[in-house]
């Protein structure tokens, strides 16, 4: 018999696998080059990552996320998380522009395109980004 304890871990850990799915059908896809770099999103409960990724030398090129030194002061006391998302994804674009990024892969990570997600896309592309 399932308590209620071991039923909601069950719950979440096929909830943790089949994003791991998506996310490997998707990576089969994209692959980031020198001339267009994958952007990688990953978001936790609290905080989101972006970072923009040179998969034939396997380097991070550029990144911005919520930890950040910079972008901390600025998202202290924002709500919603969406905001955050937007104010990282916004500075990011501005990271990549300086280095001359401008065309990028969008990688979602196996998440939905939506909420936090879609914030940040649509943030990094009003501020330049090209995907």
């Amino acid at each position: 018999m399932w308590d209620g304890v071991m039923d909601i871990r069950h719950k979440q850990r096929l909830k943790q696998l089949r994003r791991h799915r998506r996310k490997l059908r998707v990576r089969k896809k994209i692959f980031g080059t020198a001339e267009r770099p994958r952007l990688s999103v990953y978001r936790s409960l609290k905080h989101i990552y972006a970072q923009i990724i040179d998969d034939e030398r396997g380097h991070t090129l550029v990144s911005a996320s919520t930890l950040d030194r910079e972008i901390r002061p600025l998202v202290a006391g924002v709500r919603p998380k969406k905001a955050q998302a937007e104010i990282v994804g916004r500075i990011l674009a501005e990271r990549a522009l300086k280095l001359g990024i401008q065309k990028v892969a969008f990688d979602r990570n196996g998440y939905k395109y939506h909420g936090r997600v879609k914030a940040l896309a649509e943030a990094a592309r009003q501020a330049g980004l090209q995907f």
